[in-house]
Order: structure tokens, then sequence, then C-alpha cells
């Protein structure tokens, strides 16, 4: 046990946040510390950091917080420098642990300072600019470098993935996993805290209640525990009611007095079960369908151009009726330009696109949340719905957690959060059967980003949205765009096997390179490109029971199996060929990266780390040959080829299936 906390309470100002609590550290596991705000969580972690102090308890049994060993404790929280003079390189070379330059122990804390400051974002140029030349969230990040290169025996982040992108996000998840010490977290992130978190605390009620597991399964036993206490609750109250009927019936007969007197010391001395807190996300059992379910597709782009002035992206899709599809891509690729484009807010520069048959399209942007009345929610949204009564009204509105005292609040009074809740609310209620989303739960705290989960999850029609939330993308998205480099990629499957298939491809072929080095063709196994996504989509977009309705008789069948298993093969023997070409291109890249040649001709600073590498005795692996680029480059081609070959007999395929659809 790292730390041990026994009946500790503890202030902030004249405010008790937390009574009478227990909370632990066993050994270096990693912790994630969740609630609703003010719960107590910040506080929590001054606590942990010696900022705070428990409350004196002359009533407690020892002095509440112990330590199994001296520790040293690292926070992350508001990163302030001392100095904004300084450059980046002197504030980080101020926690090494020898002074010598020449020092080994110096060479490795420098060569991991490297690989920490590229690895968020920075280039090495960047160690020699001044720390108030950044902006907050750039000094956050140097700050959060500084911190795990000093790696406390405790590390406490707070909200650490605030001003870091996807990449960095990923970079700093992998690190934790492979933290040697303790970690305690408090994020909104909840895809962060999957992958990185083995407990969580949660707080509630000035209380820390531990749950094993990360994130999702937390959130799977609070539901389940939340179920048992609401039956345990539910029965005391019909066992109170049982007796106070029973004392009702005998307590003006004098011969039951005694009787009478027992049942009411029994209900007294009952130890009273609590209701659990109804704060949990609206969950949504049955189905949201739209008014009418539209044409099979949906929305169709051929060679589509993209853009403001000029266009930023060219693709061509197909979209099927029931599909759900996120899109990802760095800022500026052109995703929020897509949807606009796809809602016929943006008129496109190029190619075709059409909307299917009796498609209804709701959008949403950031901007459609920046609704201004002195109505009531209730009121605004029965306005935009007149047929229903104020108990149907009443009901929608609590599952989208507009409770009782919350739907009386004035719309003009709402956060941004709440907004935005509200209009996707009325979007869902509309009946839209294809919604067009751009960052919708932005601002939004967990609870209420969980009850949207649920209701686009029981949402019958076709969602195409942009988010940032991987945890929402993972729980909404069936299939996956991607725009890169001018390009659109599609992954038929969700976000979290697209992450496994592109960690895998890291792992076999590109363990030389850095985080998305990966690009272009060098990813095809993994997705394919937009214009060819029916090949695979229209086969999952219709359920096996609509293809068999849709066959006219038995003999269509029989001679799909006939004419298509040749077919079939021949595709998926050429998507093997295709990996196994691709795989053997990338290790050849791989082995020319690490060759003396590339270093050579790869500038100066390249040079530098050569000639420092060699100083300190390490050999450079021998050079494939001087052809190593040449060698590759061949071997690139046949991988091209082969994907070519692949592309043929997928679109071959895709011919002889389509009379089946």
């Amino acid at each position: 046990m790292l730390l041990q906390i026994r009946d500790g309470s503890v202030s902030a100002g004249s405010k008790l946040v937390l009574s009478h609590f227990d909370f632990e550290i066993r050994g270096n596991e990693k912790l994630a510390v969740t609630g609703r705000n003010g719960a107590g969580k910040s506080t929590l972690l001054r606590l942990l950091a010696g900022e705070l102090s428990l409350d004196r308890d002359d009533k407690r049994d020892g002095p509440g917080l112990k330590l199994s060993r001296q520790i040293t404790v690292g926070m992350l929280g508001q990163q302030v420098f001392e100095d904004g003079e300084r450059t980046v390189e002197e504030e980080l070379l101020r926690g090494c642990p020898a002074g010598d330059g020449f020092d080994q122990e110096r060479l490795e804390y420098e060569r991991r300072y490297n690989v920490m400051f590229t690895g968020f974002g920075f280039c090495l140029e960047d160690k020699k600019r001044r720390l108030k030349e950044f902006s907050g969230g750039e000094q956050t990040r140097i700050g959060l470098i500084g911190l795990l290169l000093k790696k406390p025996d405790l590390l406490l982040l707070d909200e650490p993935t605030n001003h870091l992108d996807m990449e960095m996000t990923e970079w700093l998840e992998k690190y934790l996993q492979e933290y040697e010490n303790a970690v305690v977290m408090v994020s909104h992130d909840r895809f962060f805290l999957d992958r990185t978190a083995k407990t969580v605390w949660e707080l509630e009620g000035g209380k820390a209640v531990r749950y094993p597991g990360n994130y999702s399964e937390f959130r799977q036993e609070k539901r389940k525990r939340m179920a048992i206490g609401q039956k345990a609750w539910e029965q005391q109250q019909k066992e109170i009611a049982r007796l106070k009927e029973v004392i009702r019936r005998f307590q003006h007969k004098p011969t039951k007095a005694s009787f009478v007197r027992a049942k009411k010391k029994q209900i007294e001395r009952m130890e009273q079960v609590k209701p659990p807190s109804r704060e949990d996300p609206g969950i949504f059992v049955g189905k949201i369908s739209p008014k009418t379910a539209g044409g099979r597709l949906v929305f169709e782009a051929e060679h589509l151009k993209l853009g403001y002035d000029r266009a930023i992206l060219e693709l061509s899709l197909r979209i099927r009726r029931g599909q759900k599809i996120g899109i990802l891509g760095s800022n500026g690729v052109g995703k929020s330009t897509f949807l606009k484009t796809a809602a016929g807010i943006l008129p496109a520069l190029g190619g075709k696109m059409s909307l299917g048959h009796n498609v209804s399209v709701g959008y949403f942007d950031q901007n459609s949340a920046e609704i201004d009345s002195e109505k009531s929610v209730l009121e605004h949204f029965t306005d935009h719905f007149p047929v229903l009564t104020q108990k149907e009204a009443r009901g929608i509105l609590g599952s989208y957690l507009f409770r009782g005292k919350e739907a009386a609040k004035k719309v003009c009074n709402l956060s941004g959060g709440e907004k935005a809740r509200l209009v996707l609310a009325e979007l869902l209620q509309a009946g839209h059967n294809f919604l067009i989303l751009d960052e919708p739960t932005n601002h939004m705290d967990i609870p209420a980003k969980e009850t949207l989960e649920a209701a686009f999850q029981a949402y019958e029609g076709t969602i195409l949205f942009v988010s940032h939330d991987r945890y929402f993308i993972r729980q909404v998205a069936e299939s996956i765009l991607i725009f890169e480099n001018g390009k659109a990629y599609y992954h038929p499957f969700g976000y979290e096997h697209y992450l496994e298939r592109v960690k895998r491809l890291r792992q076999e072929g590109g363990k030389a390179l850095a985080p998305g080095a990966l690009k272009g063709k060098e990813e095809l196994s993994c997705r394919i490109s937009a214009e060819d996504q029916a090949l695979i989509e229209s086969l999952r977009s219709v359920p096996k029971g609509e293809r068999r309705r849709l066959r006219e008789n038995l003999e269509e069948e029989i001679y799909e199996d006939w004419q298509m298993k040749p077919v079939r093969e021949r595709m998926v023997k050429a998507g093997e060929d295709y990996e196994q070409k691709a795989m053997q291109a990338l290790e050849l890249l791989r082995q020319w990266k690490e060759s003396e040649e590339f270093w050579k001709e790869s500038g100066d600073e390249n040079k530098e780390y050569l000639s420092s590498r060699a100083d300190r005795g390490e050999e450079q692996k021998e050079s494939p040959g001087s052809q190593s680029m040449e060698v590759y480059e061949r071997a690139a081609a046949k991988a091209e080829a082969a994907w070519e070959e692949w592309h043929e007999s997928c679109l071959k395929w895709y011919e002889g299936f389509m009379p089946f659809l």
C-alpha cells in the first residue's frame, strides 16, 4: 500500500468538500478520479500533493493519512513557470540529475527529453525559444514533459489531455501505460481513462467509492450497483409501508399497545437504505425512429471538390441507410467543410452530389446552439412540437436530462453545452432520417455526453458526424472516414478496430517510424479509398434478412453462390497478396531508415546525431546496400501493382453482387 487515507475529511476554505472518506493507492497502480463538477476531484489531488491537509478530527483513530515510505510527488495543474525569460532547454535541464554535459546519465536524460519534446508536437528548434513565447496550452505541455522526466513516485494529473491533439494524447497514453510508478488522474476524456486507468474512484456525496477496472467497466459496475440499490430501497419502502399499515390498524386498540410500540421501534431501528442517485444519464431502451425511412441510398458524391476559395479535398462516397459514420482528420483537412457541403449550406467547387429519395437532413454545428430566448426550456420545446401534451414533452425532455426544475430554466440562462443538448433533442424529435453533426458534444459534461450516446445508438436513421471525443466516436460510429493529405479513406468497422489495425501495422512494418508516419498507400490494408468504400459497406449496411427478401427466388440464390464464389476467392487472395507485399515494402523502408546511408543523406541535425552515437561507441547498423532506396522503391511498386489487382477484383465482385441487393 503506497498511500492510505482512513476516515479523513478535507475542506477548501470554510466549505467541507470530503467528509469521513476512505482512499488508497496500491503500489504502482493507475487510478482515475471521477465525479460531477464540485465533487472534490481537484481538492483530492491537492491533498495528495501536500498543498492541503486533512481536517483535524479528535474522534479519528490515527493520523488519517499513512504512507508506506517517503515518496516524491509531482502534480500537473495549471502550470506556471517562474521565469518566462528562460528557454525551454534551460527550464527542462534544471531537472537533470547530472550537471556534466558529457555524463552518460545526462545524455540519456537529453535523449528522453528530445523524444518527449517531439512526441508532444514540438520541433527540436523550439528548445531555443523563450517560455513566454509559447501559448498557455503549449506551456502546459512543456510543464508535463518536465514532470514526466522527473518520474515521481506519485504522478498527479489534472486534465492532462486538455491541450493535446489525438496523436499527442495517444503518445501520452502509451507512456502512462508503461510508467513504472503510481498515477492518479482526473480527466473528462473517457477514452483516455479507458486506456490508462486500472482502477476508478468516484467522488459522490463527500465520499469516495472504489471500482476495479477502467472507465467503461466502472460505468457498467455502477449501473449494476444502482440497480441493486434501487431494489433494496424499494423493498425497504414496501416493508416500512406494511409496518405503518399494521400500526394504523391496531394503534387504537388498548390490547395491542405493546404490539404497536414494538412495530414503531422496528421501524426506528431499521438501517435506512438511501435511494440511489438519479443523476445517472438517460438510457434509451427503445428505438428512436425517423418519420420516414427514406431511400436505401442516402447520399452520393462523385469526385466532389470541397473548399472555399480553392479545393482542399476531393472525394467520391456512397452512404447507405442506417450507417453511422465518424470522420477523423487533423484540423484544416476539410471535415467541417464536407459536412456543410453535404448539408447544402456550402456550395461544392466541382463534381456531383445528391441526396437519396425522401431523405430529410438535420444539421447541427456550434452555431446551431446559439439560441437566445426568454422562454423556459419546456415552452421552447413545445413551441417546436405543439402536438405534444405537457406530460409527453416533459417525459421527452427528462430523457435528455431536462428534469423538473431544469425544464423550467430560461433558455437564455442555459450553458453552451445545455443549449446544444436541447437543440439535439429537438433534431432527434423532429424525425429527420439523416443527421449531419459537427462536434455535437462540445462543452458538455460526461452525463450529457452519455445521454446523447445512448440516444444516437437508439436512433435508426443515418448519422455522419465529426467529433474530437474518441469515446463518443467509439460508442456511436460503426465505420470511419479518414481525411488525410487531400484524400478520403474509408474503414468499414468501428473506431477501436481501426486503432488496433493501425497499431498492428506500425508494430509489423513501421517500427522505425514515428507516430503518424504511416501515410497514404502504406496503410491501405486497414482502410480503402472512400471512392471504393461501397465494395465493403454495401454488404454491411443491408441486413441479411432484407437481402433475402430482395431476392426473387431460390434460383437467384443458387446462381449467386455459384457465380460469386470464384470472384470472392480471387478478391480475398488479391487482398492477402497486397498486404504481404505492402509489409515487405515497409520492412525495407524501416531498414533503410536505420542505415548509415539514410542518416548521412538527412541533413546536419541527423549528422550530429550520428556523430554523437559514434562518440559514445554505438555502431550504426550496416546498410542493406547502396541501392537500398531503390530496393524499397521496387518493392513499393510491386505493392502498388498488387493493390491495383486487389482493387480490380473488388470492383468485379461489386458489379457481380449488385443485382442481388
